[in-house]
Protein backbone atom coordinates (compact mmCIF):
# COMPACT_ATOMS: atom_id res chain seq x y z
CA UNK A 1 0.00 0.00 0.00
CA UNK A 2 1.25 3.21 -0.97
CA UNK A 3 1.41 6.24 1.18
CA UNK A 4 2.43 9.81 1.05
CA UNK A 5 3.29 12.02 4.22
CA UNK A 6 3.17 15.35 3.81
CA UNK A 7 5.45 17.36 6.58
CA UNK A 8 4.49 20.66 7.55
CA UNK A 9 6.53 22.67 10.08
CA UNK A 10 3.74 22.69 12.54
CA UNK A 11 2.50 26.72 14.14
CA UNK A 12 1.06 27.88 17.50
CA UNK A 13 -1.96 28.72 15.33
CA UNK A 14 -4.50 25.58 14.85
CA UNK A 15 -5.90 27.46 11.71
CA UNK A 16 -2.66 27.09 10.01
CA UNK A 17 -2.07 23.64 10.91
CA UNK A 18 -5.48 22.73 9.74
CA UNK A 19 -4.96 23.92 6.99
CA UNK A 20 -2.06 21.66 6.07
CA UNK A 21 -4.60 18.99 7.34
CA UNK A 22 -7.10 20.27 4.55
CA UNK A 23 -4.22 19.95 1.58
CA UNK A 24 -3.49 16.37 2.51
CA UNK A 25 -7.42 15.60 2.19
CA UNK A 26 -7.87 17.65 -1.23
CA UNK A 27 -4.73 15.27 -2.25
CA UNK A 28 -5.70 12.37 -0.82
CA UNK A 29 -9.36 12.92 -3.02
CA UNK A 30 -7.42 13.66 -6.45
CA UNK A 31 -4.27 11.03 -6.12
CA UNK A 32 -6.07 8.55 -7.19
CA UNK A 33 -4.30 5.04 -7.48
CA UNK A 34 -0.94 6.99 -6.79
CA UNK A 35 -1.26 7.03 -3.22
CA UNK A 36 -3.52 4.83 -1.35
CA UNK A 37 -3.15 6.82 2.14
CA UNK A 38 -2.57 10.40 2.46
CA UNK A 39 -1.76 12.31 5.22
CA UNK A 40 0.20 15.37 7.24
CA UNK A 41 2.56 15.29 10.21
CA UNK A 42 4.44 18.21 11.75
CA UNK A 43 8.02 18.75 12.47
CA UNK A 44 7.73 20.67 15.78
CA UNK A 45 4.76 22.39 18.17
CA UNK A 46 1.62 20.55 16.59
CA UNK A 47 0.94 16.75 15.82
CA UNK A 48 1.01 14.39 15.05
CA UNK A 49 4.68 14.41 14.83
CA UNK A 50 6.51 12.61 11.64
CA UNK A 51 6.93 9.22 13.83
CA UNK A 52 3.60 8.95 15.86
CA UNK A 53 2.46 9.94 11.61
CA UNK A 54 4.74 7.32 10.03
CA UNK A 55 3.49 4.90 13.28
CA UNK A 56 -0.14 5.04 11.66
CA UNK A 57 0.62 4.65 8.25
CA UNK A 58 2.27 1.11 8.96
CA UNK A 59 -0.36 -0.49 11.30
CA UNK A 60 -2.62 1.28 8.21
CA UNK A 61 -0.79 -1.11 6.08
CA UNK A 62 1.55 1.48 4.20
CA UNK A 63 4.51 -0.67 2.43
CA UNK A 64 5.56 2.49 0.67
CA UNK A 65 5.50 5.94 2.28
CA UNK A 66 6.75 9.11 0.48
CA UNK A 67 7.87 11.82 2.32
CA UNK A 68 7.22 15.58 1.00
CA UNK A 69 8.44 18.32 2.80
CA UNK A 70 6.06 21.19 2.61
CA UNK A 71 9.04 23.60 2.91
CA UNK A 72 9.16 26.36 0.34
CA UNK A 73 12.98 26.74 1.02
CA UNK A 74 16.14 23.79 1.57
CA UNK A 75 17.03 24.56 5.32
CA UNK A 76 18.02 22.88 8.42
CA UNK A 77 14.49 20.95 8.77
CA UNK A 78 14.89 19.95 4.99
CA UNK A 79 18.38 18.90 4.68
CA UNK A 80 18.84 17.74 8.10
CA UNK A 81 16.13 17.62 10.22
CA UNK A 82 13.59 15.83 7.84
CA UNK A 83 16.03 13.27 6.99
CA UNK A 84 17.49 12.52 10.16
CA UNK A 85 13.76 11.27 11.29
CA UNK A 86 13.24 9.53 8.64
CA UNK A 87 16.47 7.09 8.88
CA UNK A 88 15.31 6.71 12.37
CA UNK A 89 12.20 5.63 11.31
CA UNK A 90 13.91 3.42 8.33
CA UNK A 91 15.68 1.30 11.70
CA UNK A 92 12.20 1.24 13.04
CA UNK A 93 10.82 -0.25 10.21
CA UNK A 94 13.18 -2.16 8.03
CA UNK A 95 10.29 -3.44 5.89
CA UNK A 96 9.12 -0.12 4.67
CA UNK A 97 10.53 1.48 1.59
CA UNK A 98 10.95 5.49 2.49
CA UNK A 99 11.75 8.36 -0.25
CA UNK A 100 11.87 11.98 0.90
CA UNK A 101 10.47 13.56 -2.23
CA UNK A 102 12.18 17.40 -2.97
CA UNK A 103 10.83 20.01 -1.05
CA UNK A 104 7.51 22.44 -2.34
CA UNK A 105 10.00 25.35 -3.35
CA UNK A 106 12.33 22.82 -5.65
CA UNK A 107 9.29 21.59 -7.19
CA UNK A 108 9.41 21.81 -11.46
CA UNK A 109 6.92 24.56 -12.72
CA UNK A 110 6.53 25.90 -9.03
CA UNK A 111 7.74 29.65 -10.64
CA UNK A 112 5.16 29.39 -13.33
CA UNK A 113 2.40 28.56 -10.52
CA UNK A 114 3.09 31.14 -9.08
CA UNK A 115 3.20 34.13 -11.61
CA UNK A 116 -0.02 32.39 -13.02
CA UNK A 117 -1.41 32.71 -9.31
CA UNK A 118 -0.45 35.99 -9.65
CA UNK A 119 -2.06 37.58 -13.05
CA UNK A 120 -5.33 34.79 -12.90
CA UNK A 121 -5.05 34.80 -16.36
CA UNK A 122 -4.16 38.58 -16.99
CA UNK A 123 -2.16 40.08 -18.65
CA UNK A 124 1.30 40.57 -17.35
CA UNK A 125 2.24 43.83 -16.48
CA UNK A 126 6.15 43.03 -17.49
CA UNK A 127 6.40 42.24 -21.59
CA UNK A 128 9.13 39.98 -20.35
CA UNK A 129 6.51 37.55 -18.60
CA UNK A 130 4.78 37.47 -21.65
CA UNK A 131 5.66 34.15 -22.46
CA UNK A 132 4.42 32.70 -19.27
CA UNK A 133 1.16 32.48 -20.49
CA UNK A 134 1.86 29.71 -23.01
CA UNK A 135 3.63 27.86 -20.20
CA UNK A 136 1.92 24.76 -18.58
CA UNK A 137 2.51 23.94 -14.78
CA UNK A 138 4.74 20.92 -14.59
Amino acid sequence: MKALLIVAHGSRRKESNDEVRRLAQRIHENAGPAFDLVTSAFLEISSPQIDSAVADLVDEGASEIRIFPYFLAAGTHVVNDIPRIIEEEKNNHPDIDFEILPHLGALQGISTLILNQIYKGGKPRNPALASLETLETD
